[in-house]
């Protein structure tokens, strides 16, 4: 029976889960087996707890254990100095309720691995029996068929019968497509006699029959004169019958006698023959027939050494070849199919909610979901393991479609053969895709996705994605999805809007149920069947495609009922007030729970604007379980500064002060200067900021090249080295791309011209500079480890000079912002006093630079003066709009 269908109820301590977890993170074959009556299901949801003393009295007891296992709802407020009462009680209020929902879902499912593996039932899944199971939720619906061009698109021929367990009390909906026999075949005569459907599909008939099988099995598995009994059934109790009444007993059951009971019989027995050493004892208890079974020991080994004759079964298997040549596939692979369902507001079709691959129309306003069973030929077979997780991560994000050359949507493999590669040389740890769901139209990026469990047939198969990934880990890359749970498309003919006819299946309905500014739908994400479907959407991708993390995009929209579009000045209030959907908080800490339970490895990063407080802390201890958080005030910054700010007003507090955000959580922040907001939303990249607009025919065309090419350096070497352990790029931006993103619209009538990625520029010119420079920027933290070695000490600030210094380990970070002053003898303090060399300079000739900085001048000894508080100093040369990377070679003792 599936996990779906019959509440069970297991209790295990919250700290116990994690072990839970791990001890089955390999897939089970699970199958279905005939629906229980109600009653039997009633008195399995029944245990000791119905009680409502022995409820209480657990719930004491777990309360009092929670602080002896480590646990405190609000323990990170307390370890941060944090005294907000408020905020302090919604804590507990809110791990009070993850409990409860906890207990809830162990109601329903066997554990919370089971919970995030719906995809192991649901959707469309070979069986063994010569048949395809197809699941699906839609508790609003009234019939439930699958249509599609393999059975001519009938509402009739594969539809849900009650008798093949066909719905359950919770909406969801089975249906068998058996497959068809070929004219002139017969079915098997044994249930064992399976099909290997998957495996060895050239293996073919073995040439063994069942009934020599079965032959071959009684031989070796029973001795000579054991196996007479299943020759003959009546044998036993025609022995046993001529034993209590002689050979001449009564022949009708009108004639036979009072018989005494069984214990009676026996101790007559015993008391002529002793006791039996196989005898069956009964304590009285009505529920215990058999209490206690004395076997004999040499019968008892002499069982247990033998085998049961499964290997034996194995040899009637045959391959796929065989299958082919017996069965038609009930659906055959790239079959296009919908879900068809009579409402009580009429009939409709949907695209299945678990589709794995699924074809949009051109117009986007039609979908079908696509079979996809491919033979195992050709089906993708893994070569690689995911690399480890490095202590610091560079990013490199990417949207495949528009990662060609071409006037054209790339494709899974364009990108495998030409990016892969060009992300490794460029040396980033990681990449970070985005839009890898179906979704709905092109130009909406992947954020109003329409389908969470097939990749976007735009770029090309399941199978083209799994080569992707695989390749990109035998590179050494590490690959991270931007999933977008926080909503959903709108559109109900190609996602999951008015899915089963009503309009509270999958969201909230009303106005709860809209974003109140991008027209999606906004999930319920305190359904436990909602819960279902979207944790085991993140189990999915890693199961299926081996993914290594995911960033969770805008939070902000999903946490707090206005969507995140609020003005909030950090007090604590804001974030556990009315407006704040305490379900949605629950279901990412359960994300976050499960994910690192089943894999322990896996990162998951945060987006949130409005730096919600816990996002990065120990769930134990009242946060959310994220790995990293997106610091994105700094683009914003940039931006700003860029655009609006003349150079010689920019404020080096501020820069300082919004790159660190938050000093206590620097170690989990993960900062980039721009991202695809900036390039794909209608914005402007900072080299169109930069150069777009220089005339190469002005007499000032080369002051401002060499302002927008320094500038770019100084930008991306800040933030990658004052921040945390997390850096991130979007493709392109690190060689300077000139143009931003537009995808094909009406608006520019459907052009691919600025949709695609001029690749040839990096090794042109300023741009071929800019990507140099990225590249040794890369090196920096690849060979010295700088991201991993701990937050800064930023020691020096000086908006009057424009000048920004701080320590990271043994190296010093020194940078001079401003426009027209440059720095003969510029004194920066230092801790420790040693011979320090420039390991790094923007202002080199081969990144763009004007080469001020001579070569006697990249070893530098320290002075023994007390500067920035520090007890030694450097005296060196600082030209305008420059920076540099010194590192300690040698330390002097004094």
């Amino acid at each position: 029976m599936t996990t779906l269908s019959i509440p069970l109820k297991i209790f295990f301590h919250p700290t116990t889960t994690t072990s839970f977890l791990q001890s089955q993170t390999k897939p089970q074959t699970v199958t279905f087996q005939p629906r229980r009556t109600a009653a039997k299901t009633t008195t399995k949801a029944c245990s000791a707890s119905d009680n409502p003393n022995q409820r209480q009295k657990q719930r004491q007891s777990n309360t009092a254990t929670d602080d002896e296992k480590g646990i405190n709802p609000a323990g990170f407020l307390a370890e941060r100095g944090i005294s907000h009462k408020a905020f302090g009680q919604f804590l507990r209020e809110r791990y009070k309720a993850f409990k409860d929902l906890r207990d809830e879902i162990l109601k329903r499912h066997e554990n919370l691995k089971v919970l995030a593996s719906g995809f192991e039932l649901l959707g469309m899944h070979r069986h063994p029996e010569h048949r395809v199971d197809y699941m699906e939720w839609a508790p609003g619906a009234r019939y439930c068929a699958i249509v599609g061009d393999f059975n001519g698109w009938s509402p009739t021929e594969n539809c849900a019968r009650e008798h093949y367990f066909g719905h359950d009390d919770y909406g969801y909906w089975f249906i068998i497509l058996q497959d068809k026999l070929r004219e002139g075949e017969q079915p098997e005569r044994y249930y064992f006699q399976m099909y290997n459907y998957v495996d060895d599909y050239d293996k073919g008939d073995s040439g063994i029959t069942a009934e020599e099988l079965l032959q071959k099995s009684n031989d070796e598995y029973w001795q000579p004169g054991e196996d007479r009994y299943l020759k003959n059934h009546f044998e036993g109790p025609a022995k046993l019958y001529e034993q209590l009444f002689g050979p001449n007993g009564p022949q009708t059951i009108e004639d036979l006698p009072n018989i005494p009971d069984a214990e009676t019989r026996y101790k007559e027995w015993a008391a002529e023959h002793g006791p039996s050493r196989t005898a069956v004892f009964d304590s009285g208890k009505e529920y215990d027939i058999f209490n206690h079974v004395v076997v004999d020991p040499e019968w008892r080994d002499k069982i247990r050494a033998l085998k049961p004759p499964i290997p034996y079964w194995f040899e009637t298997r045959k391959g796929r070849k065989a299958w082919m040549k017996k069965y038609i596939p009930a659906i055959p692979h790239g079959s296009k199919y919908r879900v068809y369902f009579n409402t009580p507001n009429g009939p409709l079709e949907r695209v299945p909610a678990w589709a794995t691959y699924v074809q949009p129309e051109v117009d986007g306003r039609q979908a079908y979901a696509i079979h996809w069973e491919p033979p195992p030929e050709h089906a993708y077979k893994w070569k690689y393991t995911s690399p480890k997780v490095p202590k610091s991560l560079r990013i490199y994000e990417a949207h495949v479609g528009i990662s060609g050359s071409e006037p054209k949507i790339s494709s899974f493999n364009d990108f495998t053969e030409k990016v892969l590669p060009y992300i490794k040389e460029a040396g980033y740890s990681a990449i970070q895709l985005i839009g890898i769901a179906e979704h709905k139209d092109y130009f909406t990026v992947g954020y109003r996705v329409t389908n969470y469990f097939a990749v976007s047939s735009r770029y090309g198969t399941p199978e083209d994605f799994k080569r992707l990934v695989d390749e990109a880990h035998g590179l050494g890359l590490l690959v991270f999805l931007e999933i977008v749970h926080s909503y959903a498309a709108a559109d109900e003919m190609v996602g999951l809007s008015m899915f089963d006819g009503s309009n509270d299946c999958f969201f909230h309905s009303g106005k709860r149920g809209q974003h109140k500014f991008w027209g999606t739908k906004m999930f319920k994400y305190g359904d436990l069947d909602v819960l279902h479907f979207l944790l085991s959407n993140l189990n999915w991708w890693i199961t299926e495609y081996q993914i290594d993390g995911f960033q969770f995009h805008s939070i902000s929209s999903m946490i707090y009922t206005h969507n995140g579009f609020a003005s909030f000045t950090g007090e604590l209030d804001e974030y556990c007030n009315q407006y704040v959907d305490k379900d949605a908080l629950l279901y990412l800490i359960m994300a976050n729970e499960i994910l690192h339970a089943l894999y322990p490895n896996i990162i998951t990063i945060a987006e949130d604007a409005t730096f919600y407080p816990g996002l990065c802390e120990p769930i134990s201890q009242g946060g959310l379980g994220f790995d990293y958080f997106v610091n994105l005030s700094a683009p914003d910054m940039w931006s700003t500064f860029l655009e609006s700010v003349p150079d010689y007003q920019w404020s080096m507090t501020k820069i300082v002060n919004t790159l660190i955000s938050n000093r206590e959580y620097a170690d989990k922040m993960l900062m980039y200067a721009e991202n695809h907001n900036q390039s794909i939303s209608g914005r402007q990249s900072f080299a169109e900021i930069l150069f777009g607009k220089i005339d190469e025919n002005s007499h000032q065309y080369e002051e401002s090249l060499l302002r927008g090419c320094s500038l770019h350096k100084m930008i991306r070497l800040i933030t990658l080295t004052i921040g945390g352990r997390a850096y991130l790029n979007f493709m392109g931006n690190e060689f300077g791309h000139p143009k931003s993103v537009e995808f094909p619209t009406s608006n520019n009538f459907f052009s691919y011209s600025l949709a695609n990625r001029q690749w040839n520029l990096s090794a042109k010119g300023v741009h071929r500079d800019l990507f140099s420079f990225d590249k040794d920027m890369m090196k920096l933290d690849e060979n010295e480890r700088v991201l991993s070695r701990g937050s800064p000490n930023i020691h020096h600030v000086k908006d009057n000079k424009m000048v920004i210094s701080y320590t990271r380990g043994p190296f010093l970070f020194v940078f001079n912002f401003h426009p027209t002053d440059s720095y003969d003898s510029y004194s920066i303090g230092v801790e420790e006093a040693g011979e320090y060399q420039i390991i790094l300079n923007t202002d080199e000739r081969k990144y763009g630079g004007q080469g001020s900085i001579k070569e006697d001048q990249y070893f530098l000894k320290t002075i023994s003066r007390r500067v920035d508080g520090l007890r030694n100093c450097l005296e060196m040369s600082l030209p305008r709009r420059t920076a540099q990377v010194y590192k300690l070679r040698r330390i002097l003792r004094i």
